[in-house]
């Protein structure tokens, strides 16, 4: 919005298909949401009783600036457990959720004018983050036909003096793909190379369907120079709680805690406290949560590739998300999923909103149970875009 009594650089319209998308769908009172990431599920009950409790035995103040001192610690014990890693307290931070954690640490290591090359297609808050953070983010295309993995050729060929981070997401929003050992060995190699920071958007580790997930920092050489983004959003279902943490080097994470006083001060102390019992019992909560997303991900990748003019990478690598490509219907994504809305009342996202190489796919997420699925599905079997 244009006006003399907002900063200049928010003048320009940086509304995205995602939002106009949404806007239309309140024209429709039927509309099935296949948007949005924000599962059905609520979080646990073992959670949710043993933080409350915490609330009323006096977790309601501040906590430490770096986070409760028992979470940092299941938070450490936890990388130890899962993944072999050696992780220090004093290279933990709790954020205010995982989106806060990628700004503080973009915040905390660029200056301005500084280049982050992005895995492409993207979260769509990544490029806004960058300039945030006054630096310039570059797109690094993936492409189905190389099941979206990161070409290193590609890579390396946006690298320059400026080039200051790589962010990667694995398993990918939006793609739902996972990069292979082989490729984070080779990203690892490059950014060795080239002396670079890798910033790995851990959010949906517990969503890795073919491969136990393996974290790039647990790589020789890799832990010094990456910066972990992990959420509990996702993970434990607990998007509303708006609870996330920051793995990186002790340095990092005194900067980061110097920028986030100034912000949020401390995560909440409620959320924190509901974090520390996600991390203690995840035995018993995440194996059920996980079997219903996979069990939802196979069937719509299923009804997917039987539908004309559509298919999917199959069988579905990790989170809850679907990448579908409709280049078949000779529209671009936005008509596509503007087509979908309107005909079928099945909200989409279309895949321009996650970077220019997003163009041609929309996004579904499994978010809703089999039944609501099966009903989505049969609208969409109607739409005349799918016909053959």
């Amino acid at each position: 919005m244009k006006h003399r009594f907002i900063a200049k650089r928010y003048w320009k319209d940086q509304s995205t298909p995602m939002g106009k998308v949404d806007e239309l769908a309140k024209g429709f009172d039927d509309v099935i949401n296949l948007s949005l990431g924000d599962p059905d599920l609520i979080t646990e009950e073992i959670i949710i009783n043993h933080a409350f409790q915490d609330a009323r035995n006096g977790h309601t103040k501040y906590t430490d600036f770096r986070g409760d001192p028992q979470l940092r610690g299941e938070i450490v014990k936890y990388y130890k457990e899962e993944y072999g890693m050696d992780v220090l307290d004093e290279e933990v931070f709790v954020t205010a959720s995982g989106c806060l954690a990628m700004y503080l640490a973009l915040e905390a290591i660029l200056d301005d004018g500084d280049e982050v090359i992005l895995q492409a297609p993207f979260f769509t808050p990544y490029p806004q983050q960058v300039e945030l953070a006054r630096g310039v983010p570059v797109e690094l295309a993936t492409y189905e036909n190389e099941d979206f993995q990161i070409n290193m050729q590609r890579l390396e060929g946006l690298i320059n003096e400026r080039t200051k981070a790589l962010v990667i997401n694995t398993p990918s929003n939006p793609t739902g793909s996972c990069l292979t050992l082989e490729t984070m060995k080779k990203i690892a190699e490059i950014a060795k190379k080239h002396d670079l920071i890798v910033i790995a958007d851990d959010i949906y580790t517990a969503f890795s369907y073919q491969h136990p997930f393996v974290p790039i920092a647990a790589l020789d050489g890799m832990k010094e120079r990456t910066i972990i983004i992990n959420s509990f959003s996702k993970n434990f279902t607990m998007t509303g709680w708006r609870i996330g943490n920051i793995i990186a080097p002790d340095y990092i994470i005194a900067t980061i805690q110097m920028i986030n006083e100034n912000v949020v001060f401390t995560a909440p102390s409620i959320s924190q406290r509901a974090a520390i019992h996600a991390l203690q019992n995840r035995k018993k909560i995440q194996p059920p949560m996980i079997e219903e997303y996979r069990k939802r991900m196979f069937y719509a990748a299923e009804r997917i590739n039987a539908i004309p003019h559509m298919s999917v990478i199959y069988p579905p690598r990790g989170t809850f998300y679907l990448f579908v490509n409709v280049k078949e219907t000779g529209l671009n994504s936005v008509d596509v999923s503007d087509c979908i809305l309107k005909e079928a009342h099945v909200l989409t996202i279309p895949g321009i909103s996650f970077g220019e190489c997003g163009e041609g796919y929309i996004r579904l997420a499994c978010t809703v149970g089999i039944n609501t699925l099966k009903e989505a599905f049969n609208r969409l079997e109607k739409v005349s875009i799918f016909k053959k």
